[in-house]
């Protein structure tokens, strides 16, 4: 007798999901367009940049018009953060407009790489986990530094695969399946999958999800590059 087929779920902070893709909500043309791809995807959690994403002025477009809140998880992040207590202050503000405390974090360390800078990172993340946040957090592809922030108490490692933007795929699959080794918490590539099949390699190296924005977003045909994704 067949074995019954196990459900293909992963858990960050006591929430579960069954699609292991994360979409973005920069660079589209509309906010239209944002909608179709993140359907399209099948994505249960789409990541906002709270400085360049309007989610709480009702006088303008607001995207929580165009992907619902109640159906699809909003990750608030930090992108555009260069410090600790900038993160940190614009986290606080996605919580006072949504409730937010699922977060995905970044601290930057420069504009040109958009590297994270981890001693801010860590920082940060240390501050947030006290204030009763949940972080996802962003981070170079570094095993010890992943296992400093989830003993500071990041739900979730994302380590990034290439530099942000590039389309480069996984970089160093040495150092992702390490963290992944290492990590008693989820572990997801965020930055520089261009592909389905980068996707892929992801998946192939353990981790539990892929969080992908620039490479569906600034495609020729964003819903048909979510499809496939």
């Amino acid at each position: 007798m067949q074995a019954p087929v196990q459900a293909d779920t992963w858990t960050v902070a006591g929430r579960t999901f069954s699609s292991r893709l994360i979409v973005g909500t920069g660079k589209y043309k509309s906010l239209e367009e944002n909608a179709a791809a993140v359907e399209a995807s099948g994505a249960e959690i789409v990541t906002v940049a709270v400085r360049r994403v309007n989610i709480s002025n009702p006088n303008e477009p607001m995207l929580t018009d165009f992907i619902d809140p109640k159906k699809i998880t909003y990750l608030p992040n930090t992108a555009g953060c260069f410090t600790a207590e900038d993160a940190i202050r614009t986290l606080r503000l996605a919580r006072e407009a949504g409730g937010w405390n699922l977060v995905k974090l970044e601290v930057l360390g420069e504009a040109k790489t958009l590297y994270p800078d981890m001693r801010e990172t860590l920082r940060a993340t240390e501050v947030l986990v006290k204030e009763g946040f949940e972080p996802m957090v962003y981070c170079v592809d570094d095993p010890i530094a992943a296992k400093q922030l989830e003993e500071a108490g990041a739900v979730a490692i994302m380590p990034l695969g290439a530099p942000i933007g590039s389309g480069l795929g996984i970089q160093n699959r040495v150092t992702i399946r390490l963290i992944v080794e290492g990590a008693s918490v989820p572990v997801l590539v965020d930055a520089g999958v261009g592909t389905a099949s980068d996707a892929a390699v992801a998946m192939e190296l353990g981790c539990d999800g892929v969080l992908m924005n620039t490479a569906i977003a600034e495609a020729k045909d964003p819903v048909t590059m979510a499809r496939a994704i």
